[in-house]
């Protein structure tokens, strides 16, 4: 508690005992107006999966150009849905920010997300990487490839996704859950292109490749590789880049190792994107279209990718350190708005092959 002198306080209370508590208005003067409180400064609410440091920089510079106050709940895509579940229409969410089209989709089909229009973002990001209706917009770009190990594997072997099947590489794969957004994507691509039997019998192929039962995020795999634990792994390009930029020792685990980018003589590469949709709970919708908008723009392009590796989706932008690594490569043009509508399927797909 603050202290003052005595002498102090003593002539503040003499004062305020010798006047009175208000001053009557003069004769025929106008009645006193109570001011009016000022209205509260604008804030978004943002519900994020994402986890990363210039994430916090990010909302600081939009804060800055915009004086928008930014509120950031961080989880899980999960969690973040069943949050939003728990608070229904009293949701505070203004914008949604999740990896992968899928779990946007998962979002769009519970009802939390709305429909808006922009000219910024549809000039922006191509028609690929946004839903149609605009309930959602890509806003970063990654790929799903191969890292292997070269000492242990012909590059020709892993050249495409059919190849991880195959049984040349009985007990040389390594992958994550099942579970994971980013393989229940992949396979809904697959669903798509080549149907549910021939879906199937590629998910019991690759099941049937396992080093090990699947564990860990994607960097696990890849330092499995390194370790001589398997001979291949399915990732996205993100986590090689990062041990390829990071530490001496991730440098050391990366350099073990080499990547394929899938089909490029078919279909070409899966890719995916992060995302962020406008809540339907949202009272500020067009505040939330603001700071999307700056996330496509080529300031907002740059502090989204530069410490996740992902690809910016803005032509002209400059890429993050460490993609320069990376060899040009064919993409899928497969629309992303259809992944989400496989996912079940997948999920009992790879359930029946084993890949849990």
């Amino acid at each position: 508690m603050p202290r003052f002198p005595l002498a102090i306080l003593s002539m503040t209370v003499l004062a305020a005992c010798g006047q009175p508590a208000t001053q009557p208005p003069a004769e025929g003067a106008p009645a006193p107006v109570a001011s009016e409180a000022a209205p509260p400064a604008a804030a978004l609410n943002i519900y994020s999966a994402r986890h990363y440091d210039s994430d916090k920089a990010m909302y600081a510079k939009f804060e800055e150009l915009s004086g928008i106050k930014v509120n950031v709940r961080e989880a899980g895509a999960p969690e973040l849905l069943e949050t939003m579940k728990a608070e229904g229409a009293d949701s505070p969410a203004d914008v949604i920010i999740v990896s992968d089209a899928g779990a946007l989709y998962r979002f769009q089909t519970e009802g939390f997300t709305q429909a808006v229009r922009s000219d910024k973002l549809e000039a922006a990001i191509p028609a690929q990487l946004r839903e149609k209706d605009g309930h959602w917009f890509g806003l970063s770009k990654r790929a799903r490839i191969v890292v292997y190990d070269p000492q242990m594997l012909p590059t020709q072997e892993v050249d495409t996704y059919a190849d991880l099947a195959d049984e040349r590489l009985k007990g040389e794969l390594c992958v994550r859950s099942s579970t994971n957004i980013y393989n229940l994507s992949l396979l809904s691509e697959f669903i798509s292109r080549n149907g549910s039997e021939a879906a199937e019998a590629w998910a019991k192929g690759v099941a049937g490749n396992f080093a090990r039962p699947p564990e860990g995020g994607d960097t696990a795999q890849i330092q499995a590789v390194a370790a001589g634990q398997c001979a291949a792994a399915i990732v996205n390009h993100y986590y090689w880049v990062r041990l390829a930029t990071g530490s001496t020792e991730d440098r050391l685990a990366a350099a073990k190792t080499s990547l394929s980018f899938p089909d490029q003589d078919g279909n070409g590469t899966h890719v995916n994107i992060s995302g962020a949709a406008v809540a339907s709970t949202s009272k500020s919708a067009e505040l939330a279209v603001q700071f999307i908008e700056f996330l496509a723009s080529p300031e907002g392009q740059v502090m989204l990718t530069s410490e996740t590796k992902d690809f910016p989706v803005v032509a002209g932008v400059a890429y993050p350190e460490g993609l320069e690594l990376l060899p040009g490569f064919k993409q899928s043009d497969f629309p992303l708005t259809e992944l989400g509508a496989n996912q079940a399927e997948a999920q009992a797909i790879f359930d029946r092959a084993g890949w849990n």
